[in-house]
């Protein structure tokens, strides 16, 4: 029997499933046995992947979802509101689910309903499930079972406001505006007339400009952070689609209890950052990186964070960017799963990016 994880990636003709092959193919302790496909039985995974061809995961044949067999650890990779109504089958495949949607991401079933529109299929599933974001439910993680996947645009305002927030900085009397710039690949592998090349090139499109889905999570996170009784924050999410594949770059304003000093702030994020793997600090006063940019995050794990203060010390501009495949999903999901195994966090992970 193999040393290594026998895992299987359920829907992975997909953005995040591929991005889960190119990850596993190196990664030491998980090797991808089956992958499922309803439109591309019998292909290969290069087809749909083309970076993967003469890989060993290229090399993989899709199979039906119901030629499954058992394995260590499942990734679902599947639309919105599937996972939830197939979890007791898969649950039975696998010691392990790691699961991409946001079926499982919300503990509470009154933020499920507010948000998705409907009541949760599987409430009893909820508790069982960890939120999947190391930097913030890192000892949850750790031997648990059931990861939930993140919301790429939620991940970047999470990481930008978790310094904040850990230090109960924020003046929660103020409204915090997040204001979310994504790629297109946001949009999935499937084409719609949004996505169409004419009408979504050269875009600047909010096409969720008085709230997203993925608030939720946000305000979830401070509830992590402060405790359910801890007052709730007039968040503000908007999200605006722009001429990019992939990445993120969340831009949040926000307001602070008294005024501070940039050293202040220095120091509150690096002590919620010194230690984190993928999380680094970047607030230069030179060059043309000086703060977060999506462009050279391409294909890894990292989130770069930053910040800028008002001239009277009160108002704060807090920048976080990543590559939503990556770190807002698939990059996540691996990580998370490293943190539940004991294992090197970094394990598979430490591709730098692109430049230029």
């Amino acid at each position: 029997m193999s040393a290594k994880l026998q895992a299987t990636i359920i829907g992975a003709t997909g953005y995040t499933g591929g991005e889960l092959l190119r990850i596993l193919n190196h990664h030491p302790h998980v090797e991808v046995v089956q992958i499922t496909s309803r439109t591309r039985m019998g292909e290969h995974a290069h087809v749909p992947h083309p970076n993967l061809r003469n890989t060993r995961v290229g090399s993989l044949t899709f199979i039906r979802p119901e030629d499954v067999r058992k394995s260590d650890v499942i990734f679902l990779c599947l639309p919105h509101g599937e996972a939830v109504r197939q979890i007791d089958h898969w649950a039975t495949l696998a010691d392990v689910i790691v699961d991409l949607s946001a079926d499982f991401r919300l503990r509470q079933p009154a933020d499920y309903e507010k948000w998705y529109g409907a009541p949760h299929p599987a409430p009893h599933w909820l508790e069982r499930f960890v939120y999947g974001l190391p930097e913030l439910t890192r000892d949850r993680l750790r031997g648990a079972r059931y990861a939930s996947g993140v919301g790429c645009n939620a991940t970047a305002t999470n990481l930008a406001l978790l310094p904040l927030a850990r230090a109960e900085l924020l003046d929660f009397a103020q409204p915090i505006i997040a204001d979310v710039k994504v790629g297109s690949s946001e949009g999935g592998a499937e084409s719609s007339p949004a996505s169409h090349h004419p009408e979504r090139s050269g875009a600047v499109r909010s096409y969720a400009p008085a709230g997203h889905r993925h608030q939720a999570e946000v305000e979830q996170m401070f509830r992590f952070v402060l405790g359910d009784a801890a007052p709730s924050p007039h968040l503000h999410m908007t999200v605006t689609a722009i001429e990019m594949v992939r990445g993120v770059l969340a831009t949040v304003h926000a307001f602070l209890k008294q005024p501070a000093q940039e050293k202040e702030l220095w120091r509150v994020f690096r002590a919620c950052y010194k230690d984190e793997p993928f999380v680094r600090i970047v607030k230069s006063n030179a060059g043309i990186y000086r703060l977060p940019e999506p462009k050279i995050l391409a294909g890894s794990n990292w989130a770069d964070v930053g910040f800028a203060l008002s001239a009277d010390g009160r108002k704060v501009t807090l920048l976080c960017a990543i590559d939503n495949l990556m770190k807002g999903a698939a990059g996540s999901a691996v990580q998370a799963l490293n943190v539940m195994m004991g294992w090197d966090e970094r394990a598979g992970l430490e591709f730098p990016g692109l430049h230029p």
